[in-house]
């Protein structure tokens, strides 16, 4: 029986940085789906719940504190490990997505290719560590 290969949906409403994160996670070996905006991930992570889900939060339509109060990662999807990934550091917007379950907050501006794969890396052993 193969291992399920980890899922991971990229919200992100910049073309040229969605398109980077999804050919770096994917090149990485993982499944990667994207979303330009808040709406379009909700559908997405409902139909097939992701193990990762990089938010961003500055988006039209439906910015990330709105998919987060929609997706209500504490109590319906609590298995989905949620990182925000932001340029903005505005410590109100940082508590309140820590509020609504997100796990991490980081500065998109700081983390390079091999810092994105290590915080995935990091994630999923944090996941396998609560399993066992």
């Amino acid at each position: 029986m193969s291992k399920k290969q980890p899922n991971i949906l990229i919200i992100e409403d910049d073309i040229a940085l969605n398109q980077a994160y999804v050919t770096i996670l994917g090149a990485a070996g993982y499944d990667v789906r994207s979303a330009f905006d808040g709406e379009e991930a909700l559908k997405l992570a409902t139909q097939q719940e992701p193990d990762i889900i990089f938010l961003d939060l500055r988006m039209p339509t439906l910015d990330g504190i709105g998919f987060l109060k929609a997706y209500s990662p504490k109590t319906q999807h609590a298995d989905v490990d949620i990182i925000v990934f932001s340029n903005y550091d505005l410590q109100i917007e940082i508590d309140e997505a820590y509020d609504l379950g997100a796990q991490r907050y980081v500065l998109k501006a700081w983390a390079s290719p091999k810092e994105l794969i290590k915080i995935v890396e990091d994630t999923l052993a944090a996941k396998s560590e609560e399993i066992i």
